[in-house]
């Protein structure tokens, strides 16, 4: 079995052994189909088009092949289920301290938003309700914050926590609208400069990086991520993310008087044709509805609604 050295950065199907038997009476094995993002003497790792990374080691390889790339768009972004959608944005936002909860995802970060310090509900958490319920109050009682959970509206999930005593808490911020968009031709503003690191200027915008340590475990986590600055010293910014075929923007930040003048729609536009340099052909944006709607008229890429979460405390 030939492994391609060079192929990092290429779409590979990776057959491999996974342990116990198959239907046949051989090795179970499974085959794994995505871009290779890195490959040392012992395992690859290979980003599915969730943004989902398998660790395949090399010793349980059968088979290995370079694939075409996939077609640009293979489903629309309004496609994707909320549960589905929660999830790519989580590994976009990725917690200090992440556990699972069998498909739910515990996230504490020291207090730095909501997004990184509550329980991603999606799926099922593996366990009676009562019971999961019980383990997401231990978790935060062992990690600092509050008891918080990340609800889809409407989902099945819902009305269990607001039947167990949960509710909307009394923070700032209570939930957000996510909007989905596909991509096509993007141009980056020529001003605009994007970094792989939030460096000072662009802290100093963002209104939540109250510790800059935490903050940045959270903003520099993901494997593709950018950040965008217009103006030295800056004067808007941006944060996009790559999450196999998705881009996420957040963080779009303008100093109060310089706004409407259009610099959040060049954040935007210089974000998007960044992700799609690295492969993304769709986009979510999390905000509150308020930004959103503002953000709606001057960013013409297709946003539209896909769902809201709100957080829900005991």
């Amino acid at each position: 079995m030939s492994i391609d050295r060079d192929a990092r950065g290429r779409r590979v199907v990776v057959r491999h052994v996974v342990g116990g038997r198959g239907p046949s009476g051989g090795p179970a094995m499974t085959d794994v189909v995505g871009r290779l993002v890195e490959l040392d003497d012992d395992e690859a790792r290979i980003e599915r088009r969730d943004g989902s990374v398998v660790r395949v080691p090399l010793a349980d390889v059968v088979t290995w092949k370079v694939v075409p790339d996939r077609p640009a768009r293979t489903r629309m972004a309004s496609a994707i289920s909320a549960d589905d959608l929660s999830r790519i944005t989580s590994r976009g936002w990725p917690a200090v301290v992440s556990e699972p909860l069998g498909e739910w995802e515990l996230r504490a970060s020291g207090g730095f938003t909501g997004r990184a310090n509550s329980v991603a509900v999606h799926g099922d958490p593996g366990m009676p309700f009562a019971d999961a319920v019980d383990a997401v109050t231990a978790f935060y009682a062992s990690h600092g914050p509050p008891p918080r959970a990340q609800v889809v509206v409407g989902s099945a999930h819902e009305p269990d926590f607001l039947s167990a005593g949960w509710g909307p808490g009394a923070g700032a911020r209570p939930g957000a609208v996510v909007q989905v968009a596909d991509l096509g031709d993007h141009a980056a503003d020529p001003e605009a400069r994007t970094a792989s690191t939030a460096d000072e200027d662009w802290l100093r915008l963002y209104p939540r990086a109250e510790d800059p340590v935490v903050a940045r475990a959270v903003l520099e986590g993901p494997r593709v991520v950018g950040f965008i600055a217009i103006g030295a010293p800056a004067v808007a910014i941006g944060r996009v993310v790559v999450t196999g075929e998705w881009a996420g923007i957040a963080a779009v930040e303008v100093v109060p008087e310089r706004r409407r003048e259009g610099l959040a729609r060049r954040i935007v536009d210089t974000a998007l044709a960044w992700a799609t340099e690295r492969g993304a052909d769709k986009a979510y944006l999390q905000t509150m509805r308020d930004t959103a709607t503002a953000l709606a008229p001057s960013t013409p890429h297709g946003f539209v609604d896909h769902h809201e979460y709100r957080y829900l405390e005991p």
